[in-house]
């Protein structure tokens, strides 16, 4: 059992101020895994206290230092990708493979990408007779999901550092030994005391607290729609800077002359990746009406090619979900559903036969004939259930998918790449899918509406974390 009694604070591994603990459990038997101290108000305090004093020197660091400082954090963390997979995957359930390839991977690949980033930024600028001059927010507070929990702290904590800022983390309670490992990394590092700082615990007593406090400058955080109005309440009072990537109800448009096969297959992983845990999940499939009953079939057979099974077994690719209450979240809303009628394609919210016992497993479920206006069409579901939803024209699925309070993702299917982006274009999202196309971790990542505000990943990332500043010259 991992036991965990320590913040990372100044640098230093420190005893928490209370004695309260959090347990965590393991989403494939259910049975606790280790335990976290639960942080309070004297906690964040500290943690803040130590970023605020160490900004003005890593602030004025040159930027081929901290490039450096982030190349050696990458390293660190390749150098335990092994232990990083596995515990990702036993924390939210994704399957072994994948966990390696994505919860690992990408971490590791975005601090190495942000040491390059920061190496070839230019921080000043020449506007007639003004200088203008990028530099650091301050101390930012970064908030941090469980879905994707390492994932989510690189696309903070990397750009934050190299933009000269220094960082409290608070992650997720659900997955937080993954963000031990980093501090750990971090601490091998050398990177200067104060600059990185960790402090466990629930959000209404620590990330609050982290919140309010009137030495930070901005917070960045990643979660439900419900937290973000709650944090931007709290930093108003403040006027402090806000980033927020919240909630998704992601639209895979599939017009009429898409390969529909293709479009069906795709969308069905889009929806079922990381059992359905991902902000940006495909969860709504708009289809033809004159093609919906050859999509029920095709949705339903690619369904049955993701049996769930144990995390760490090499051959599963549909895990448990994260927590039980996620799983009685999602076979409510399964049960919710039926209840409103529609068409129950696949799965179910009754248990999986041949799990292990004790894990959070939910069928893979597929509705059909969904209206946009029924609650499994609206809200976020955050499990393997798709909705399939059909229209008669392409007016009618642009509407569809912008009938949604969030705007974070979607994908559009079409014969022709143009056509395609055309209907992508009135699509009120941040980021849309072209025929299947590949994810990119240059490209500007967040949403609009209630999935938030603010940009993470590549340059965008970085410049969320800078200020503008005029030096005006004389002649």
């Amino acid at each position: 059992m991992l036991q965990k009694d320590r913040f990372f604070i100044g640098g230093r591994w420190t005893a928490p101020a209370g004695r309260e603990s959090i347990d965590v459990h393991s989403a494939g038997n259910g049975e606790l895994m280790g335990r976290v101290p639960a942080g309070d108000e004297k906690d964040a305090a500290a943690a803040v206290e130590a970023a605020r004093g160490a900004f003005e020197a890593w602030s004025q660091t040159p930027k081929d230092a901290r490039a450096a400082y982030l190349q050696k954090i990458s390293a660190g963390l390749k150098a335990r990708s092994d232990e990083i997979a596995r515990t990702i995957a036993q924390e939210v359930g994704m399957p072994i493979k994948l966990s390696a390839r994505i919860q690992a991977g990408l971490p590791i690949a975005n601090f190495a990408n942000y040491s390059k980033i920061v190496a070839d930024y230019e921080f000043e600028k020449r506007v007639g007779n003004s200088l203008v001059v990028r530099e650091p927010v301050g101390v930012v507070v970064a908030i941090t999901p469980w879905n994707y929990p390492l994932h989510q702290i690189a696309l903070k904590v990397a750009p934050a550092l190299a933009a000269g800022c220094t960082v409290v983390l608070k992650p997720s309670e659900v997955a937080p030994f993954n963000a031990f490992i980093l501090a750990e990394v971090i601490e091998a590092a050398g990177l200067p005391a104060g600059v990185f700082n960790m402090v466990t615990g629930y959000g209404p007593k620590v990330g609050e607290a982290l919140v309010r406090h009137p030495a930070v400058d901005m917070i960045s955080f990643t979660g439900s729609t419900r937290a973000g109005k709650r944090i931007s309440e709290l930093a108003a009072e403040g006027i402090k800077r806000v980033a927020l990537e919240l909630g998704g109800k992601s639209a895979s448009v599939i017009l009429d002359d898409a390969d529909l096969a293709a479009a069906v297959k795709s969308t069905v992983s889009g929806c079922y990746l990381n059992s359905g845990q991902t902000c940006t999940a495909l969860t709504r499939m708009l289809v033809p009406a004159s093609k919906y009953e050859e999509a029920k079939k095709l949705a339903a057979e690619a369904a049955k090619g993701f049996k769930p099974g144990d995390p760490l077994a090499e051959s599963t690719r549909l895990g448990p979900l994260s927590s039980k209450a996620q799983l009685e979240r999602v076979r409510s809303y399964i049960a919710k559903g039926i209840a409103e009628g529609a068409e129950l394609v696949a799965g179910g919210a009754e248990a999986p036969s041949d799990v292990p016992a004790g894990g959070y497993y939910v069928q893979p479920t597929v509705f059909g004939n969904v209206k946009n206006s029924m609650t499994i069409a609206q809200e976020e579901i955050f499990g393997p259930v798709l909705s399939i939803l059909p229209y008669e024209d392409e007016e009618e699925a642009v509407r569809i998918a912008n009938d949604s309070p969030y705007g974070l993702a979607g994908a559009v299917w079409s014969g022709s790449d143009e056509r395609a982006q055309r209907v992508a274009r009135r699509i009120r999202a941040g980021q849309i899918d072209i025929n299947g196309g590949a994810f990119n971790m240059n490209a500007p990542f967040g949403g609009f509406k209630q999935s938030g505000h603010g940009r993470e990943a590549g340059v965008y990332g970085l410049e969320e974390f800078l200020e503008y500043k005029s030096l005006q010259m004389k002649g």
